[in-house]
């Protein structure tokens, strides 16, 4: 496997090429220090793997991801960065990067991460892949219905602090409103889920998953 090494940092190219002679499977075929160089050296070099930095001058190696796949797509990219943030990690995915580690990484852990991209495996850092997964099974879940929609924001509000077995008082120092101004919401609150009193509300509430169930809740 042919590999070519983008990162502006000459020591860490060298540690990179140190760790890798003692396998045989991989050969580095060139090294560049710009998101630039390394576009032009992957169309010339032509190389299996490309293990890419993200911050580089010039282009950065995510736009040089999206560069080198748009022209060559049978080479592998495996992203190896500081950042970790959202942004950079879903913008290298969508540019083309088959994997993404953080340099803290340890040497074994980024040659085990290039055999596996070579062999057509998408990898990533324990804590890149728990963005991945926390990511899509937000996309998977369907959308949160409003549980009473003709409640405003404050009513659902003073309904769940109901549910949790606060008290009237209790509603009047939370939200620093007066015990009056509270008792006008309670009462728009049984209008419009059209309940007969507090305990009905307070019912209705916990049964849609508002508040927790407290023992000796009191409906004062």
């Amino acid at each position: 496997m042919r590999l070519l090494i983008a990162d502006d940092h000459p020591l860490f190219r060298e540690g990179i090429i140190a760790v890798l002679q003692g396998y045989e499977g991989l050969e580095v075929v060139g090294e560049a220090e710009t998101g630039d160089e390394s576009i032009r050296l992957a169309e010339s070099l032509q190389p299996d793997l490309i293990l890419m930095d993200i911050s580089m001058p010039g282009v950065n190696g995510i736009e040089a991801t999206r560069q080198i796949i748009a022209t060559s797509p049978h080479i592998r990219i495996l992203i190896l960065t500081m950042f970790d943030d959202d942004n950079s990690v879903f913008s290298a995915i969508r540019a083309g990067a088959r994997g993404y580690l953080l340099k803290g990484a340890k040497p074994k852990e980024i040659l085990r991460a290039l055999v596996a991209v070579a062999d057509g495996e998408a990898i990533f850092s324990p804590g890149i892949a728990s963005k991945m997964m926390y990511y899509f099974d937000t996309l998977q879940r369907p959308p949160q219905k409003e549980i009473f929609p003709g409640l405003t924001v404050r009513e659902t509000e003073i309904l769940e602090q109901l549910a949790k077995g606060k008290t009237m008082a209790d509603l009047a120092l939370s939200f620093q409103l007066s015990l009056k101004t509270v008792r006008n919401h309670v009462s728009n609150i049984l209008n419009k889920l059209q309940v007969v009193d507090r305990a009905q509300a307070i019912l209705l509430a916990r049964e849609a998953g508002l508040g927790k169930v407290t023992e000796g809740a009191e409906y004062n």
